[in-house]
């Protein structure tokens, strides 16, 4: 049964236009609420508790107040945290011991994108099932508890400070980041107040950047999805190393000193090869996305390798599957579910950073016998409703592709699960055949949605 209101990644739009609207999340609020009441048991008089956390969008403010008001119709506590990342969320729900956490926030998106994501009381993301009985509750009328059972809200003032500490506890106790002068790019976004100050109180010398939100600017040229920025900031300050996170710094980006970029793939190939090291690497998720190159890389060390769909929802349902503990995206989502339940920027960087100091390496000597196949990937845009997977034009094109590539490559197109966008991936050993595919593919995309 396909849902309504939920993506790949909570319920995402532009703000002002359904559903991300006062009205609505109020409505979500409350049916969330009432599933919550349902579903937990408790004795007379308590009440269910959920964290509501939230990027620097100045929309934020008014879905924050929406959604309060209708947990709080339904009987639900709140308690809000104000802006922190989306893990941060997910640790506090869970060390909290609340029934749920949720988070505002439209990710790598622009200021005018909102969104709504759920945590469970276990720090991870929604079951669909779940998912499925908030969206039947939906477009039901809304009521209101009786006064005497309404819920309350209450400000968390010391979150930031916990979710600091706990992303510290991670890093190895007998390891510390003095000498190292690292850039942080906060993206403006929800890890301004957070990121730079974990480094830092780990021993590294500190550049922030990104870490002057006003509302408005949150990935706007800056973060993880702008990588060129931070490269800029490594090469002028003279830095070993750079971090770049998105706005809500679930994913994460480096630079080495040579303004080098390193995506999730190699990211996660410096935590696999470090893991392997040691004995304790079961095996690694990635995605349908994942470089072939570091396909092969993993199938060197002699441990499983697997594909899910594009999502660091299914990456995680696979490594619980699979029983692994190391996965993630080439975006920079990146699970290490020995030290968090969800995708975290600023542990998955303490991972990278932790590998190269226990090895004395550089980040391009990690990555060294990482063999990448060109890739390409071009975005284009869909009109509602269009049938793409249907188009016997779209159809031939990668058909004629993938009797090119033979072997040696491939070809994925997949909607993306936030954006009204078709995402055209080609993959092979020769890069002229690669970029000349792919702006094939792209153009009967383009051509067949005109």
């Amino acid at each position: 049964m396909s849902r309504k209101y939920f993506g790949t990644d909570g319920v995402r739009g532009r703000v002002g236009l359904s559903p991300i609207t006062p009205d609505f999340v109020m409505r979500l609020g409350y049916a969330a609420g009432t599933t919550l009441v349902a579903r937990e048991k408790l004795r007379d008089g308590d009440h269910p508790a959920v964290l509501i956390g939230k990027d620097t969008r100045i929309s934020g403010y008014m879905l924050e107040a929406a959604l309060e008001a209708g947990f709080a119709a339904a009987g639900v506590d709140v308690i809000l945290a104000g802006p922190i990342p989306t893990p941060a969320v997910a640790y506090l729900t869970r060390a909290l011991r609340l029934q749920a956490g949720v988070v505002l926030s439209a990710s790598h998106n622009p200021f005018y994108d909102n969104g709504i994501k759920f945590f469970s009381a276990g720090g991870a993301k929604l079951p669909d099932a779940v998912e499925r009985e908030i969206e039947a509750r939906i477009d039901e009328p809304m009521g209101c508890a009786e006064s005497a059972h309404l819920g309350k809200a209450r400000r968390i003032d010391d979150a930031a400070g916990r979710y600091i500490e706990f992303c510290k506890s991670t890093f190895p106790n007998d390891l510390d980041l003095r000498g190292l002068r690292i850039v942080v790019d906060c993206a403006n976004g929800a890890a301004y107040h957070i990121a730079p100050k974990v480094f830092h109180e780990l021993g590294a010398e500190v550049i922030a950047v990104g870490v002057e939100p006003n509302g408005r600017n949150i990935n706007d040229g800056v973060g993880a999805t702008q990588p060129g920025h931070l490269r800029e900031a490594v090469l002028k300050h003279r830095a070993d190393i750079g971090v770049s996170l998105d706005g809500d710094a679930d994913r994460v980006m480096m630079c080495d000193s040579e303004g080098e970029l390193y995506d999730g793939d190699k990211l996660l190939y410096v935590i696999a090869r470090a893991q392997h090291a040691e004995g304790r690497l079961q095996g690694v998720v990635g995605t349908l996305m994942s470089n072939l190159g570091f396909e092969h890389a993993i199938a060197r060390m002699n441990v499983p390798f697997y594909r899910a769909k594009v999502g660091d929802r299914y990456v995680l349902e696979m490594m619980l599957e699979k029983d692994c503990k190391l996965g993630g995206e080439n975006s920079g989502h990146i699970i290490c579910l020995d030290r968090h339940t969800t995708g975290d920027g600023i542990i998955s960087a303490l991972q990278v950073l932790a590998a190269l100091r226990q090895n004395e390496l550089t980040l391009a000597k990690a990555c060294a016998d990482l063999v990448f196949y060109p890739q390409r990937l071009i975005n284009v845009s869909l009109p509602a409703g269009f049938d793409w997977a249907g188009d016997a034009s779209i159809r031939e094109s990668v058909t004629a592709a993938e009797r090119e590539l033979g072997q040696e490559g491939r070809v994925l197109l997949r909607p993306s699960g936030t954006e009204p966008l078709l995402r055209v991936m080609v993959e092979g050993a020769d890069g002229e055949q690669v970029n000349r595919l792919a702006e094939s593919i792209a153009t009967a995309v383009r051509v067949a949605t005109e």
